[in-house]
């Protein structure tokens, strides 16, 4: 996860995806800028801080590379701080802003999480262990719908982190979902449809936890854990999210450029970017238990790593609840202990039995954490271009102004924030920063509209974050769902895009109708689910009239 700190003296958690531990680049000191004493003030750009991840997404969609587009992104950015800041240096300064920003933004427990995660994985796969799961599952699940249904009730089960979600169930899936010729691309979509739409309808999550702390924050509800509970009936993007999938699993519903990936995948053509030589060579002794003990260890350590981190079994009663526990937890901490554990647990399981020496595993270990390397790269790429959005150029000032300044009537008001929070999740690629710059805004807004639609309105906002999070190039969880399906990124951006903004559509049309109602959840939920399903009829209906037509 980015970055969580807990103040000393308020013990408010500011943990948020975006952010450097909570804090504004104000607070941050920028070495060697002019001089060592300088500051870096924000800088009120208006609609031109929506510039730096237009142009990064527009050239990644064009060059088909995201790291170079990525980095011109920052600079473009930086180069309007520059200019809005009169430094008069436009060569310099710019380089120099955006590879301190990179150093501000950066969680290393992220980054080592992903690196000990890459390297599990390719030990297990060179001690065999993939190969048995998957051919222990093969003679298991005997069709392709089953294997994707397995897919998403597995993303489902790993509710905890979406971070987590994303590795672990591409890691586990892959040999699956390849035998029976689903392409990468697929399962990269169900990956990220199961990951942060679960999590944040999960009231035990890093994600509620993040929510609750922003709920806290505006001091409208008494609890904020029951707050966040009460909006999970309206997180229409969420839900929707997880009924598509099971649609798409078990009925012919592909289209645009994921059916012309799964038209691929049958003639073999899976679309894996992954290096397959942790299977080359792989231990002919492995055994299932060689993939399930490490992943099980993996999940049980996460577990009780956040617990742990969370006071639960610390001296302050307030926290010896799960709830609470979880709420005031580390995640990015506890992924990394987790994930050392698992690795540990690998090693005594592979080593002391032959299925690989010293030399090998830790060779392996290499390999893996090398594989991690341009996901590793990318995160803090979107990082750093999240903060120079969010902290050197105010896109939280322009969105503010928008959607407070904007004589929104009651009626649309949720399905304007539900807009706005996907389009401003979508620039940033942070679903965290996007509900921690709303909320403060939102329920005070809606409070003085009606005060029937808070709780609508306050799910719009956590449905928006993750809609734009959801299908943006630059976002963490897409690029993570991309490396644990092993898929080129683009490719997985450009397969699910339809299907998001098939899901946002209906979450539109059910907060319309929510939102003039009064807050009412049936009418709203059930008119945004018709759409959605007849929308995805008249689309399969389209193919296989073109079908039919070129037959």
């Amino acid at each position: 996860m980015l970055p969580r700190t807990q103040s000393s003296a308020t013990g408010k958690i500011t943990r948020r995806r975006g952010m450097h531990a909570g804090k504004p680049y104000a607070e941050l000191r920028l070495p060697d800028l002019q001089d060592r004493s300088m500051f870096m003030d924000p800088f009120d750009a208006g609609w031109l801080s929506l510039l730096p991840p237009i142009i990064a997404i527009t050239l990644a969609l064009i060059t088909k590379e995201v790291i170079s587009s990525l980095f011109l992104g920052i600079l473009s950015g930086t180069v309007i701080y520059c200019l809005g800041m009169g430094t008069g240096d436009l060569i310099i300064k710019p380089v120099e802003i955006a590879f301190t920003t990179m150093v501000n933004k950066v969680d290393f427990n992220i980054i080592i999480f992903c690196t000990l995660l890459g390297a599990l994985v390719f030990t297990i796969s060179r001690a065999g262990g993939t190969r048995a799961y998957g051919n222990w599952a093969t003679r298991r699940i005997k069709s392709k719908r089953v294997a994707m249904l397995s897919t998403g009730g597995l993303g489902a089960f790993i509710f905890i982190d979406d971070y987590f979600n994303c590795l672990t169930v591409g890691t586990v899936m892959r040999p699956v979902t390849d035998r029976y010729k689903i392409s990468r691309a697929k399962l990269a979509y169900i990956i990220d449809a199961t990951a942060a739409p679960i999590c944040i309808i999960a009231p035990i999550s890093s994600w509620a936890a993040a929510v609750g702390s922003n709920l806290k924050a505006t001091g409208a509800f008494e609890s904020d854990f029951a707050a966040f509970v009460a909006t999970i009936p309206y997180n229409f993007y969420a839900l929707f999210s997880i009924i598509m999938v099971v649609m798409v699993c078990l009925g012919n519903f592909d289209f645009g450029p994921m059916r012309k990936a799964e038209l691929r995948a049958r003639q073999g053509e899976l679309g894996n970017v992954d290096a397959e030589q942790a299977e080359m060579g792989a231990s002919a002794k492995g055994h299932l238990m060689d993939m399930l003990v490490p992943i099980g260890s993996l999940i049980v350590f996460a577990v009780l790593a956040l617990l742990y981190s969370g006071g639960y079994w610390g001296s302050d009663p307030a926290y010896h609840t799960l709830a609470a526990a979880f709420g005031n937890s580390s995640a990015s901490k506890a992924l990394v202990w987790a994930s050392f554990g698992a690795i540990t647990v690998a090693f005594f399981m592979f080593v002391p039995r032959g299925l690989m020496s010293l030399k090998s595993f830790m060779d392996c270990a290499g390999e893996g954490m090398k594989a991690m390397m341009p996901a590793n790269t990318i995160l803090v790429l979107a990082w750093a271009i999240s903060g120079v959005c969010r902290d050197l150029l105010q896109t939280p000032l322009f969105v503010k102004t928008l959607v407070a300044d904007g004589g929104i009537s009651g009626g649309l008001l949720p399905a304007i924030i539900f807009v706005v929070a996907g389009f401003l999740s979508f620039s940033t690629g942070t679903a965290w920063g996007t509900f921690g710059i709303l909320i403060p805004i939102v329920v005070p807004v809606a409070q003085a509209v009606d005060p029937n639609l808070v709780l609508v309105c306050l799910s719009a906002t956590l449905a928006g974050s993750v809609f734009g999070d959801h299908c943006s190039p630059i976002s963490d969880t897409t690029i993570l769902s991309s490396a644990g399906a092993g898929c080129a990124h683009l490719e997985h951006v450009s397969t699910q895009m339809l299907y998001a903004c098939v899901v946002a559509a209906s979450s539109t049309v059910g907060y319309v109708v929510s939102g003039l109602t009064h807050g009412s959840l049936l009418p709203g939920f059930a008119s945004g689910l018709i759409f959605m399903v007849v929308t995805m009829l008249v689309l399969r209906r389209r193919n296989k009239q073109k079908d039919a037509a070129q037959a």
